[in-house]
């Protein structure tokens, strides 16, 4: 009598913790794939690319929210990718970054000596704004030789009431999801 008493108080035990511990569950689900596209960021072969957004003079931006020069002042860059194997139709591109005050849809400028304030760095696809963290709309890929180019824009945005001068550089790295 004792051995099935104390198998059946571990049995309660045990499901009563079990059910305590878990919440809910994640199911993480994915493919593995041949191969991947060659990322060509200045039809040379780089994977670092420089995207010149010019002088901005701060009178540009006429409230938070605005943009210098209005919706038209983006600054168009592309992500080219080569070699594409035939299991590889679509891609879509997720920028990471250091988010301005916490909105992730505005890229922070860099911390150095004399940065701009008030400003930070709005990237969109061809969807609209882009959130960093977050995957861009698909791009159809042709697969072979081919090369296919994925258009992004960046633009400054107002984000605080009083813009400064100054460098206004940010810094965005990118995956490429198949």
């Amino acid at each position: 009598m004792k051995k099935i008493v104390t198998a059946f108080v571990s049995l309660t035990m045990m499901s009563a913790a079990s059910a305590v511990a878990a919440d809910g569950t994640i199911n993480f689900k994915g493919n593995i794939i041949d191969a991947a596209c060659t990322v060509d960021l200045d039809g040379a072969g780089a994977t670092t690319m420089d995207v010149v957004m010019g002088n901005v003079h701060k009178t540009a931006f006429t409230g938070v929210g605005s943009t210098a020069g209005g919706s038209a002042s983006a600054t168009k860059f592309n992500i080219l990718l080569k070699d594409c194997p035939a299991t590889a139709t679509t891609a879509k591109v997720k920028f990471d970054g250091i988010a301005y005050s916490g909105d992730n849809t505005v890229l922070a400028l860099t911390e150095e000596a004399g940065v701009a304030t008030g400003v930070g760095i709005q990237l969109s696809d061809k969807s609209g704004v882009l959130p960093l963290f977050t995957e861009s709309a698909a791009y159809t890929l042709t697969a072979g030789n081919n090369t296919n180019t994925l258009d992004f824009y960046a633009r400054y945005i107002q984000k605080a009431a009083t813009v400064t001068a100054g460098p206004a550089n940010a810094v965005a790295t990118f995956t490429v999801n198949y």
